[in-house]
């Protein structure tokens, strides 16, 4: 029957994986890549390097693999921006990097305009250097792109259609285009009032096609050979969201990386704005189709604040020592570290918070701030999902959860405690790049319908809630009291 192969480009580094019929991955390659940091605040990296990794993990797992490939998928960091020449296919500065908040002035300034309103109404989005569509005004203006019937400008996917295709095809999807700040989420057309507020030619942007469905085929140049389907698209959370097999409206997924990135699915009917969250294009299924909407929540800081205790402190040596650390005490003896090292996202939007730790005293030690950090996580993303259940009406009646932390027992349970709802880990969670294989093998008919993909989705662990909600209130209710420390600091 073959395999369908899911390509998944992060943000510190690029993943090949094979994906068989029953949801199980055959095998998996991986590789980082370089993070440049030019100025404070400033994130970067090279396109090229981006590639030339992506061909190197492809090249390993299908040395790796003896079934045929009949289709591929690819999910991407969102919005990390490249613009290149397509008569050279040569990038034209290097990629600027989601995590950057270089025009944070800039969004200042568009919202003391009173451009906010027609942005939420527009595109789901907010005024945030979070978002492509400053940094591509930034890449035309400070960065000295010029503009010509030759530039191209591009979040990831599109990039690695362009190199995968060997420059046939310049395409990307609703949900990595809703989160350039420049598409109608409505029309899934590049919105022309978006383009002019931010000096963005249309004539730069990538087709839109649908999230599932035939993009082109691989070239001869490439590590797969000539002539594959490319097949499937989305964003790294719009895919994971799809690769926790949430089909139904009310169902929420939060992946636990470097940051924390909730998604309710919503359904079908573009949902108004609601405070503090996004509204976001979640997928396509097929020319014509009508788009599944979801609210996100992004929580820029969890994972990274595990790796400040390890790099930055030397609290521990290794990330897994965290949850043994943290679980060594019973309480952080009402220590909060309120971890806004790159501003706070939702549900405050916040880009001059900053980083807090509060209520420390004589007899706090590393167990405490161990603690205090995995707690920070679980009040960050009960924050998010409370603003979704006041915007949709309803609560969701789980939390499925994936990325690096949720291994993490003492994480999840706090989490359950918080929400008040289970927490539910698959056992596969390679939800991120099951997504987008999902996607391109719906498309190929290799799996026949989403009832089909989900039949294979499985329950690893289900943590439900424990211990007194009081308990559980009050501790959010000092949560929120260090949130307030933080914000406006810069």
């Amino acid at each position: 029957m073959g395999i369908v192969v899911a390509l998944d480009a992060g943000t510190t580094g690029v993943r090949a994986l094979a994906i068989n019929e029953r949801s199980e991955v055959q095998g998996l390659a991986y590789t980082e890549f370089t993070q440049h940091f030019p100025q404070p605040g400033w994130v970067e990296h090279d396109a090229n390097e981006i590639w030339t990794s992506m061909q190197k993990v492809i090249a390993e797992l299908m040395e790796s693999i003896d079934e045929p490939v009949v289709a591929v998928g690819i999910t991407d960091q969102r919005e990390t921006v490249v613009a290149w020449d397509r008569r050279t296919g040569e990038p034209l500065h290097r990629a600027i990097v989601w995590q950057d908040r270089r025009t944070a002035p800039f969004c200042d300034e568009l919202s003391a305009a009173g451009h906010l309103p027609m942005v939420r109404s527009t595109t789901g989005l907010v005024l945030d250097p979070y978002f492509s569509g400053t940094k591509y005004r930034w890449l035309l203006n400070e960065g000295r792109v010029e503009v010509s019937e030759h530039l191209a400008l591009g979040t990831v996917d599109s990039w690695l259609l362009w190199k995968l295709t060997e420059g046939a095809v310049f395409a990307t999807e609703p949900s990595n285009a809703s989160r350039t700040l420049l598409l109608d989420i409505a029309s899934l057309t590049w919105s022309e009032e978006m383009c002019e507020l931010l000096g963005v030619p249309k004539s730069a942007l990538a087709e839109v096609k649908p999230t599932s469905g035939r993009f082109g085929e691989t070239a001869a140049t490439t590590a797969l050979g000539a002539g594959i389907p490319i097949s499937g698209v989305a964003g790294d959370q719009q895919s994971a969201l799809f690769g926790q097999a949430c089909f139904e409206p009310g169902m929420t997924k939060n992946t636990y990386g470097t940051g924390s990135f909730i998604l309710m699915n919503v359904g079908q009917k573009m949902p108004e704005p609601v405070e503090g969250l996004l509204s976001t294009v979640a997928w396509q299924l097929g020319e014509g189709a009508s788009p599944t909407y979801a609210y996100e929540g992004a929580v820029f800081v969890t994972g990274s604040a595990i790796q400040w205790l390890r790099d930055g402190l030397g609290i521990i040596s290794e990330a897994a020592e965290i949850g043994p650390l943290a679980a060594s005490v019973d309480n952080t003896g009402d220590v909060f570290l309120v971890p806004a090292f790159t501003g706070l996202g939702s549900p405050y939007w916040d880009p001059y918070a900053r980083g807090t730790i509060v209520g420390i005293t004589r007899g706090t030690g590393r167990a405490e701030i161990a603690r205090a950090t995995v707690e920070a996580i679980a009040y960050s993303v009960r924050d998010v999902v409370d603003a979704m259940t006041a915007g949709s009406g309803q609560p969701p009646a789980e939390l499925r959860v994936d990325g690096g932390a949720s291994v993490m027992p003492l994480l999840l349970q706090m989490q359950a405690d918080q929400l008040n709802v289970p927490v539910t880990r698959p056992k596969n969670m390679e939800c991120t790049a099951l997504g987008a294989a999902y996607l391109a093998g719906l498309a190929e008919g290799y799996w026949s319908s989403t009832d089909e993909v989900k039949d294979s989705w499985a329950v690893d662990v289900q943590f439900t809630p424990a211990g007194d909600r009081r308990t559980a209130e009050e501790l959010y209710s000092r949560w929120g009291q260090a949130v307030a420390r933080s914000r406006s600091w810069v």
